[in-house]
This record gives structure tokens, sequence and C-alpha cells, in this order.
């Protein structure tokens, strides 16, 4: 029990139908509800939508009156180049972790405990105490018939398909199936064990647990060494708070760089997308995707906008990015979930993990006039020359430089808008295998001095590789209070036309 509250618990919420079951969501209906939404004067556009090479230019109409428009970045990750929604002038969003989790006591009958996790809270399914323990490989119909399952928890529990199915799309087929051949209970291995959602098809016919491949092996030793194995799935707890470690962000998060639009950096920021409460048809499911994370940072956006109502949507996006946590609540790096676990890079979430408190005070902004982005739409139509240099010069809250060759200069302008006096130095983090110069590296605001200063960047690579990128960051302090970080991402290139695939 507790209590489920929005992200701008006051807004008022237009919802547009753009979803139809036989259609998905046509670009037509997801254009016309952008129309109508600028015509209602809305505030803030969300829309938990898109796919890999999907883009909506339709929202630059909404961005170019004022509207700050939030996108999902797509679950199609680990797999890089997955990030969609990736223009310029929108907010996308990656999916994280959050500090809470459900560990569930596995017991086995020579009376070894282990942990797992799953969303079985009903007491009633474990009444019968320990069962009958079978192990059926990877669950498929056959494994299951020859396994005898009837009555029975089923371990599946498959390393060597792994690298060919992800559990979110193999678990929902062995519940399926195990259920269909009569188990009383599940225990399924994976090698991530944080989306809870798929366990949504267990309930109210068996205990499922989710369990990594070191624990589904000690089980299996178990079943194989013992005549007549059993075990007790026991229900799930709740651990909130300094437990978990998080935020992570989840494996399915859609990763960068954009296929359409490689000098722009994506995923913008990372917020909570794993075990989401939501709310369906009375009651509340838990929801893992970019489509959870996504409103959080929309909610944000509105609080800003409450906030500083003057703000244009370059200044609330640069704000949420340039005080994003690249550290989680231990004060360890951020890691990012995959293949293995690694420690996340700005493909991964971005400027990082939204801080909202820190946003409402940012120091400093990169401000983008929204007119300079027809300049970027005309480009991805082939209609402009000069894009490669007014890519690297868009102001943004990042900078990706996808093909240096030698040696690239660019500006970014920031606008303060913390004390009127203030002095700011640079930190520098170099990607590696790049020196990094700027000019000014310090920056002083007085009275009588303009809000704005534009500062220059020079990238030169120290090899002369066919390379992958690497990453780094540019941070200005005033020493105190405001931290203004944006991310980089620079790839090293000998010809065009040949790609690093390593």
């Amino acid at each position: 029990m507790g209590v489920a509250r929005g992200g701008a618990p006051h807004a008022r919420l237009g919802i547009y139908k753009v979803c139809w079951v036989d259609e998905g969501y046509p670009d037509a209906a997801v254009l016309a509800a952008i129309d109508d939404a600028i015509h209602d004067g809305v505030d803030v556009l969300s829309l938990s939508v898109g796919g890999v090479g999907q883009e909506y230019s339709g929202t630059l109409h909404a961005v170019q009156r004022g509207i700050s428009v939030v996108f999902a970045g797509g679950n199609d990750g680990p797999v890089p180049q997955t990030v969609t929604n990736a223009v310029p002038w929108v907010t996308t969003v990656a999916a994280s972790t959050i500090d809470r989790s459900f560990p569930t006591l596995i017991l086995l009958g020579n009376k070894e405990k282990l942990m797992g996790q799953s969303l079985n809270y009903n007491a009633a399914m474990n009444n019968s105490g320990s069962q009958a323990l079978v192990f059926a490989g990877s669950c498929d119909p056959e494994s299951l018939a020859l396994g005898n399952v009837k009555g029975k928890t089923v371990l599946c529990y498959a390393p060597e398909e792994a690298s060919r199915w992800s559990p979110q799309l193999i678990l929902p087929y062995a519940i399926n199936y195990t259920i269909e051949a009569g188990a009383k209970g599940l225990i399924f291995a994976q090698y991530t064990a944080n989306n809870l959602d798929s366990l949504v098809g267990c309930e109210g016919f068996m205990p499922c647990a989710l369990v990594d491949f070191e624990i589904a092996h000690r089980i299996s030793s178990y079943w194989d060494m013992t005549e007549n194995p059993v075990v007790m799935v026991s229900p799930a707890v709740s651990v909130v708070g300094n437990g978990v470690l998080s935020p992570r962000v989840a494996s399915f998060s859609s990763r960068g760089p954009s296929l359409l639009f490689p000098g722009i950096l994506k995923p913008d920021i990372t917020a909570p997308g794993v075990n989401i409460l939501a709310a369906v048809r009375g009651s509340y499911v838990f929801y893992s995707g970019t489509s959870m994370a996504c409103p959080h940072v929309s909610a944000v956006t509105a609080m800003l906008k409450s906030v500083h109502p003057q703000w244009s949507p370059a200044m609330i996006k640069s704000a949420i990015v340039t005080t994003a946590s690249v550290i989680d609540r231990f004060g360890m790096p951020i890691q990012a979930e995959a293949v293995p676990r690694k420690l996340a890079d700005p493909f991964n979430f971005g400027g990082g993990h939204i801080d909202p408190n820190r946003a409402v005070d940012p120091g400093l902004v990169y401000d983008v006039d929204a007119r300079e982005y027809n300049k970027f739409f005309n480009c991805t139509l082939g209609y402009l020359g000069g894009c490669e240099s007014y890519y690297l010069n868009l102001n943004l809250p990042s900078i990706a430089v996808p093909d240096l060759k030698d040696r690239v200069m660019l500006r970014r302008t920031v606008t303060n808008i913390g004390p009127a006096e203030a002095t700011y130095h640079l930190v520098v983090e170099a990607p590696a295998g790049i020196d990094v110069s700027v000019e000014p590296s310090v920056i002083n605001f007085t009275q009588s001095t303009s809000k704005s200063v534009t500062f220059m960047v020079t990238f030169t690579t120290r090899q002369r590789v066919q390379g992958g990128y690497t990453f780094g960051s540019l941070t200005w302090s005033d020493g105190s209070t405001h931290s203004v970080r944006i991310p980089i991402a620079v790839r090293t290139v000998i010809q065009d036309f040949v790609a690093d695939t390593s």
C-alpha cells in the first residue's frame, strides 16, 4: 500500500488518441494530434511513440510556438544506433531503473536459500509448500512435454540461447507454455533480472521468479544431483532505498548514435522507466520502457515551465541535460545494463540521469532560436549546402563529431540566468585520443556585460585511425552552486565511406 502521484500533480492533461489496434500509430494521426494540441494551447507535448528510423518533423511547428516536446527514445537496446526521435528540437529520453526491487526467496529441498525477483505477492498460491522441481531447458513445448511438468515448478534455463533471444521476447512465451503444460510454478533464468512487467502473465496462475544464470546453475545442479528435487518460491517482498543499486540504464533502452543524424547526440537524458506503476483499467500494473521514462521528463518539463514561464523549449532542455547526474545514489559512475554490464556513456544516457531539483537553477543555459531549426530541416531534405558546419555549430547542450579527420573547430554560446555577477571556470574531460582546447576557458559575467558568451572548442585527433566513438565532457563551474556539464562524443575517420564495425 502507498500513495501514487504524478510528476506534476497540478498539471492539467489533454489526451490525444493516435494509436489503433490494426494500424499502430500512423504518421498522419500523430501529426493531426500535434496540430490539435497546438490549437488547444498546450505547454508540453509528451509522445511515447516511435520506432527505429522514425522521426516526426512536424513537431517543429510546436516548438516554434514555444511548446516543449518530449519523446521516448525507443526500446531496441542494447543494440547501438537504435535510438529514435532524434531531431534536435525535442528532448529524447532513455530509460533507467529505480531504487526499488522485489526479492523473492527460493528454498531448495537441501535447505539452500537463493534469491530471485518476482511480482508474486499472493501467499495463497504458495500454501502447498514445496513442489517438485523439474528442469526444462528453454521451456519450449517439446522440452516441457518431455519433462512431465504438470503440477511441478519448472526451471527454464538455456544460456546457450541468450545470444539469439532477448529476455523480453522469450519470457512471455515461456510463461504461456508452462501454464498450458499444467505447471504450478516457474523459475526463469535471464542475463538481466530487472524487467518484471512480463511476469504479469503469471498472475492468478502460479508463482514465478526471475533469476540470473549463476543462481539458475545452482538450482539445476541441485536438480541434477537429487533423486526427488523440490523447491518453494516464497512471496516477494519490497525493498526500497539503499539496498538497491540504482539508477542503471535499462538493457532495452535504445542506444545512440542516431542512424539518421549522427551529428546530433542522442538520447538527451535518462529517467525512471523500469517497473513503473501504471494505471490500467482501474488498477495498477508494472510497465517498463522508454514510454514510461518519457512522461517523467515531460512532468519535470512542465514543472520548469511553471517556475520559469519565460524560458524557451531549448532553455528547458538545456537545464535538464546540463544538470543531470552521471553518478548513482552511492557516488559511483552510472552503469548501463548490456551484455556484459558496462559504464554508461552519452549514447546510453545523454547528459545523465535527470535531477529535477538542480534543473530549476542551472546557472547557464544553451539557448536556440527555434527558427534556426528550419536550416536543419532543410538540410535533411538536401536543400542547403554547408550542413556539416551547421550541425557542428547548432547551439545544443551536447557535442557530437562523427567524422573527425584531423582538426575541427566549433562554437557554443551560454546564457547566464543565474546571479548577474558570476565567474565560471572550465573543466574538460577529453575523449580518449583527442586533444581538446577551449577559448576562453574562464567566463566572467558582470552587471555591465552581456548575459551571453560564445566560446570556441577545437578537437584535434592524436591518432590517424578509422576508429570508434570516444566520450568526454565540458563543464562550466562557478565553484559553488552551479556545474553546467555537456556530453561529448567524437569518432575519428580516415575515409568517409569506411566504418569501424568492431
